[in-house]
C-alpha cells in the first residue's frame, strides 16, 4: 500500500491501527512491526510521524483523554445536578464508559513502566483535579451536599485512592484483592460524608481485574 499522500490521514491510519493491535495484544504484546504488517506501511512511513511504538501509545492515550476531558467536563457543568450527585456521577461516568475498557485492555501494568505510570499521575494531580473534581467539591461545599475544606487535595487524595490505588491496571491484583480495596475506599470516604462508590462500580472493577488476569495468562 503506497503512503498516503494527506500525512492527517497516514496519521490517523497509524493510530487506528495500533488502536486495534495495543486492545487485541496489548501494548506489550505489540511489536512496531505489526503496526507496519496492520498498516501495510514501510518503516520509513511510521518513523516520519512517530519515532517509536511509545510516541504512538502516548497519542493514542492523549485522544482517549480529550474524549474523556469533554464527557467530564458535561457532568461538572450540568446545572441540574448539584455538587455531591455530580461527584459520584463523574466517578460513575469515568468507569462505566466503554472508553474504560478500551484503555484496560491497552494500557500496560503501570507499576512495570514508570514512565506511563508518572504520566498518568502527573494528568491526575494537574488536571483531572483542578480542573474537574475541585469545581465539583467547591459547588457541593457552596450548596451544603458537601462538607469539605480542603477541596483541592481533596480532590488528588480521591483520584490517587480511585485511580491509583483501588484500579488493578496498577499491578496484577485479584478479584479479592480488588474488592477489599473497594470496601476500604468506601468506609474512608462514606466517614467523610462523600458518596462517590457503590456495588455496580465494585462489580466493575473486580471484572476488570479477572479480564486483565486472563489477558495476562
Amino acid at each position: 500500500m503506497a503512503r498516503n499522500k494527506h500525512p492527517e490521514e497516514t496519521v490517523r491510519l497509524i493510530l487506528d491501527a495500533a488502536s486495534k493491535l495495543f486492545i487485541e495484544k496489548g501494548y506489550d504484546g505489540t511489536s512496531l512491526q505489526d503496526i507496519i504488517n496492520e498498516t501495510k506501511l514501510s518503516k520509513g512511513a511510521i518513523y516520519h510521524h512517530f519515532s517509536s511504538k511509545e510516541e504512538i501509545f502516548e497519542r493514542i492515550c492523549g485522544q482517549i483523554g480529550e474524549a474523556n476531558s469533554a464527557r467530564l467536563a458535561a457532568i461538572r457543568d450540568d446545572s441540574q445536578l448539584n455538587g455531591r450527585e455530580k461527584l459520584k456521577e463523574i466517578f460513575r461516568s469515568s468507569l462505566l464508559h466503554p472508553n474504560q475498557e478500551a484503555v484496560l485492555r491497552i494500557v500496560p501494568y503501570l507499576l512495570d513502566n514508570p514512565r506511563f505510570l508518572a504520566i498518568e499521575v502527573r494528568d491526575l494531580l494537574n488536571v483531572v483535579a483542578p480542573e474537574f473534581i475541585q469545581p465539583i467539591l467547591d459547588e457541593g461545599a457552596a450548596d451544603g451536599s458537601i462538607q469539605v475544606e480542603n477541596t483541592r487535595a481533596m480532590a488528588e487524595v480521591l483520584l490517587l485512592m480511585i485511580d491509583i490505588w483501588v484500579n488493578p491496571m496498577i499491578q496484577p491484583s485479584t478479584p479479592e484483592e480488588v474488592r477489599e480495596r473497594c470496601r476500604v475506599f468506601i468506609s474512608m470516604t462514606n466517614a467523610m460524608g462523600l458518596d462517590v462508590m457503590d456495588e455496580e462500580m465494585i462489580e466493575v472493577f473486580v471484572n476488570y481485574s479477572r479480564m486483565r488476569n486472563n489477558s495476562q495468562e
